[in-house]
C-alpha cells in the first residue's frame, strides 16, 4: 500500500475540461450580456427594424421616457457616418428632420410635450 499511486488525469482529459469550461463561460456571457455585446461583428449593417419596433412599442404603451428621452443609435448605410444618435421623437419628426422619413418611424402625437 505504501508504494502505490493513484492514476492521474491524462493531458487530453485536462485539455477537454478546460475547453468545456471556456465554452460554458462564453455561453453564459452570451446569454446574459447579449451576443452583439460579446461579439459585435455578429450584428448586421443596420438596426433600423429594431429602432422602428422599439419606438412603436414606446408609443403604443405611452412610455414617455422611452419615446421622448431615451438615447438610441440609428445605424444605416445611408446616414452620414453610418449612424446617428437621437431619440424616437427626433427620428419621427418629419418637419425638423425630413431625412429620417425613409425609416418609417411613426410620430406619437401628444406624448412629448415641450
Amino acid at each position: 500500500m505504501l508504494g502505490k499511486r493513484g492514476q492521474g488525469l491524462s493531458t487530453n482529459a485536462i485539455i477537454l475540461i478546460i475547453l468545456g469550461v471556456v465554452i460554458l463561460v462564453i455561453l453564459i456571457l452570451g446569454f446574459t450580456m447579449g451576443w452583439r455585446t460579446l461579439f459585435p461583428f455578429l450584428g448586421g449593417e443596420d438596426n433600423v427594424d429594431t429602432i422602428v419596433q422599439q419606438c412603436s412599442t414606446a408609443c403604443s404603451t405611452q412610455n414617455v421616457y422611452d419615446f421622448c428621452s431615451k438615447s438610441r443609435t440609428l445605424k444605416a448605410p445611408e446616414l452620414e457616418g453610418g449612424e446617428v444618435v437621437g431619440n424616437c421623437n427626433l427620428f419621427s419628426d418629419i418637419v425638423a428632420n425630413p431625412g429620417y422619413t425613409i425609416y418609417s418611424i411613426n410620430d406619437c402625437p401628444g406624448l412629448c410635450v415641450p
